[in-house]
């Protein structure tokens, strides 16, 4: 019996020790390759064709990166992973039977799409909040802004910024406007519901709001994690 007990903590702890380097490496791989799919693109390939377009983070316009943050994740640049100040505004409203609010940062969002599958179990938030840290651990944040970037849907099989700066504006990423960039960040929440180029009263609500959070910022995006304290306080 103990050899039994004692083959079987041996197995788990070598499951565990392969998991470990497995998921290190892919988070190695990715940290300075292009990614070329992701398994949401790869579902939605089978019914529909998809447009994606890498492009570096370079190739990007910052009023992009900036409105993007300002409307998903304002503490980006100071935490590492986990925005728990967010997640406890998030319960508070949602206590109080506000419209529901997410918590999700721009960290998790990829690590969600980029390495796991798409379900809402205990299970799949564990791996999400792994990879979330190791991601953190191993990447810098414009790494981490730059695969957002390219691996978000922002409509019905168009993922990534250049993709839907083409489709939507007729232009290249690097050249969105103010207006465009905070157009296509406010559809992020739900980008097969709403419009960056026919927006509802709602969406012109949130593309208002972060245009006044990218005035607050400059309209530049920086990743001085000492610039984005003193804003904050």
């Amino acid at each position: 019996m103990k050899k039994i007990i004692k083959d079987v903590i041996k197995s788990i702890a070598g499951f565990i020790l392969l998991f470990n380097i497995l998921a290190l490496l892919w988070v190695l791989i990715y940290a300075v390759v292009p990614i070329p799919t992701t398994k949401l693109m790869v579902i939605e390939s089978q019914v529909k064709k998809i447009d994606y377009r890498w492009k570096d983070l370079e190739e990007i316009s910052g009023r992009l990166q900036l409105a993007v943050m300002c409307s998903e994740d304002q503490n980006f640049l100071l935490h590492e992973g986990l925005d728990f100040k967010s997640i406890k505004k998030a319960e508070d409203v949602n206590k109080k039977g506000g419209r529901m609010k997410g918590a999700s940062t721009i960290t998790q969002q990829v690590a969600k799409n980029l390495f796991l599958w798409p379900d809402r179990t205990y299970t799949r938030k564990a791996a999400e909040l792994y990879f979330s840290l190791l991601i953190e651990i191993i990447w810098s944040k414009e790494r981490i802004m730059e695969v957002y970037l390219n691996i978000a849907e922002f409509g019905n099989g168009i993922f990534g910024a250049e993709a839907a700066s083409q489709v939507y504006f007729k232009k290249s990423a690097k050249d969105l406007s103010v207006t465009q960039a905070a157009s296509l960040a406010a559809i992020l929440p739900s980008p097969k519901k709403y419009s960056a180029i026919a927006p509802s009263a709602y969406v012109k609500g949130r593309i208002d709001w972060i245009k006044k959070q990218m005035w607050y910022w400059g309209y530049e995006m920086t990743y001085d994690k000492e610039f984005v304290e003193k804003m904050i306080k």
